[in-house]
Parts: C-alpha cells; structure tokens; sequence
C-alpha cells in the first residue's frame, strides 16, 4: 500500500501540498483532529496565518498530540507559517494574540522577517541534498517567498540546509525540515520527497 502523508488543515495552503504528495503517488489525509495523526509516514505543516493556526491547535485539541507525534520522530515538513509554529521561541510576534509556538525547533523564527504580502517574490535557491540524505546533481529549487519569516540562531542539532543572500531559509534538525518559502508552488517535488526519506533514514 502506499504511504500515507498528512497535511495540518485547519487553515493556510494546505491543497497545495496536497496537490504535490499526490504527484508522488502517495495517499493524502488532512489532519484536522488527533485521530487524524495514526498511520501517518509523514505530516506538513502548511503556510498560512500563523496566529490563527496557533489558535485553532488549541481548540480542536490537537497541540498536544500533534506535538508528541512529531517529538516521537514522524517525518515533518513545515513550510513558512508551519515554521513558526514549530520554533522555540518568535521574534516580532506583537499585538494582543500571539502565537504559542510547539518548541520543537531549536531556533528563533523572526515573523514577518521580509515584509508585507506586497513585498513577495519568487526565486531560485540552492539546497545542500546531502543534509537531506539525498544525492540530487541538480542543487537548485523554486522558491517562492510570501510574508516570508527568517530563521535564526539554530542550535547545534539544527543544521542550515539552504541560504538566500546570507539568510536562513531551510534547516533540518532530525524529522524535521524547516523552510521560509513555499516549494508546494512549483511541481518540483523533491523536498516533499526527501522528507518522506526521513523515515526510512
């Protein structure tokens, strides 16, 4: 039977990671309650609104199981707001309702870090494969950057898998691959590929 790939769906761009797991040929489950984590070979936490995700894993129950599934070593994919929500602690999360990040990251995500939905842009970055147990000649990927955050001060488990003039913009840390920008954009499906190698590493 094929694997089976979750997507964290309770708000944000989870259709198109959809989209991208099936050109793998895998099955595709949204996670929207606990239950919905059983059997999973990996989960993507899918840009979006970060408070409002931060919210919703309150509500419908899911922090903490989503938290130990993925502490537990499940393959996870977190692509910009997925990344905030993972951090161990944000930078530039003001106002009255703020996200309560899992910690499961060892690094600060500044939210926000390059600007307004006007300020969005789509480029070409290079990807250390080899961090992702990965032998690919072909190093460059699509980016797309949209309210974009920026990774900082990783810890030493957290290793950068790619920068944009100079800036973190994908770590990996175990299960977890950490990006800023939007693979999920483009039909190259390679990172979403090679985070489903997390589990047969």
């Amino acid at each position: 039977m094929k694997p089976l790939a979750g997507i964290l769906a309770l708000q944000g761009d989870y259709e198109k990671h959809r989209k991208s797991l099936k050109r793998l040929g895998l099955r595709v489950r949204y996670v929207r309650s606990a239950e919905d984590l059983t059997g999973l070979a990996m989960v993507v936490l899918p840009g979006g609104e970060s408070t409002t995700m931060s919210l919703l894993l309150d509500s419908t129950g899911l922090r903490a199981p989503l938290h130990d599934a993925i502490a537990a070593g499940l393959p996870t994919l977190a692509t910009c707001a997925g990344t905030i929500l993972l951090a161990r602690e944000l930078q530039g999360d003001t106002g009255s309702r703020k996200v309560d990040p899992l910690g499961l990251l060892d690094a600060t995500v500044d939210r926000n870090s390059y600007g307004r939905q006007v300020d969005s842009f789509e480029t070409v970055v290079e990807i250390d494969w080899a961090l992702l147990g990965v032998d690919d000649p072909k190093p460059m990927l699509p980016a797309w950057f949209i309210r974009a955050p920026r990774i900082l001060g990783p810890g030493p488990d957290t290793h950068v898998v790619a920068r944009y003039e100079g800036e973190i913009i994908a770590v990996r840390q175990g299960n977890i691959l950490a990006i800023t920008f939007h693979p999920e954009l483009s039909r190259d499906t390679r990172i979403h590929a090679a985070v489903l190698g997390f589990g047969t590493a």
